[in-house]
């Protein structure tokens, strides 16, 4: 596992991939499964990987973290960044930050808090923590306006923000004033796309954001490092062109639900038998199985002819 501190380049080497976290039938953590899932992400050439919502972190319990996040960086590769994410409520925050203390993660996401919360406690909790684990933190922002542009500056200007994961969803991404005021007080370099390959193109392109976050590169990694690639040498027809590839599982996401969908997808692509869901959270229907299956099977054949190509 990557120990060395988060710099600009690393959030420009790889697209960050989301996975899910398998489970066995008793809810027990599956280490061939998410290592099989881990290798897949690797060989094809995705060196971070952030473990967050689409690993259903909002509910591992605390008395389990610790097991979790060794795990995690017992498996990955050598260069290989790993970033686990912690709350998002303040006592959990900080219950896990004491973990995460003595472990080498160079870095960790703070969960995005939904109620009770006010920009000035957001700013002091993001504090307490990044002072608590003595390393700064990345911000996941979901909602617009979750935190205050100056805020979100003042914290990076001290030192405890490394990165930003921008995740609010736009019907049309090229229309965000939210970003547009976020990237007037904050450097672009330090902002990742946080929504998948279907905004990234415009994130990138329009915003200067430096890489994009995702769930569906855990089907098909290469497809989605290249992409990543045509993007930032600024080659935006050939990005369009991979980015097609990926729209039939984000399409079934958007409709389904997108951490559900990504969990029983590489299942059902056959990378590695994800199993039960944590609760509160639960698989897919069999009719949804049924609709997601060929397009995770389709995908996945895709991204293997790349090999070949």
């Amino acid at each position: 596992m990557k120990t060395t501190p988060v710099t600009v380049e690393d959030l420009r080497r790889s697209v960050i991939a989301v996975p899910p976290l398998a489970r066995n039938a008793d809810l027990t953590l599956n280490p061939q499964a998410n290592g099989a899932l881990l290798r897949h992400l690797e060989q094809g050439g995705v060196r971070s990987v952030m473990y967050g919502g689409n690993a259903n972190f909002y509910n591992v319990g605390v008395g389990e973290y610790a097991r979790l996040v060794d795990f995690l960086a017992e498996t990955a590769g050598p260069d290989t960044w790993v970033l686990p994410s912690a709350g998002p409520d303040y006592g959990k925050l900080m219950d896990q930050a004491m973990i995460l203390k003595s472990r080498a993660f160079p870095t960790a996401m703070l969960l995005p808090m939904s109620f009770p919360f006010t920009d000035a406690g957001l700013a002091d909790g993001i504090r307490r923590f990044s002072d608590a684990i003595s390393r700064p933190v990345v911000v996941y922002i979901k909602a617009s306006d979750y935190i205050a542009p100056n805020t979100l500056a003042r914290l990076v200007q001290e030192g405890r923000i490394v990165a930003v994961k921008y995740a609010v969803v736009r019907e049309e991404p090229a229309q965000d004033p939210y970003l547009s005021a976020l990237l007037k007080e904050v450097d672009s370099r330090l902002v990742v796309s946080g929504i998948g390959e279907r905004p990234a193109i415009v994130h990138v392109r329009d915003f200067g954001l430096q890489s994009f976050t995702s769930g569906s590169v855990c089907v098909a990694p290469r497809g989605s490092m290249e992409l990543l690639r045509h993007l930032q040498e600024g080659r935006h027809k050939e990005a369009e062109r991979v980015r097609a590839a990926y729209i039939p599982l984000e399409d079934c996401r958007d409709a389904i639900s997108p951490i559900r969908v990504l969990h029983d997808a590489v299942t059902l692509a056959g990378i590695a038998d994800m199993g039960p869901m944590l609760p509160l959270m639960t698989g897919l229907t069999a009719a949804e199985r049924e609709r997601v299956a060929p397009v995770a099977r389709a995908l996945l054949e895709r991204d293997r002819d790349m090999l070949v190509a």
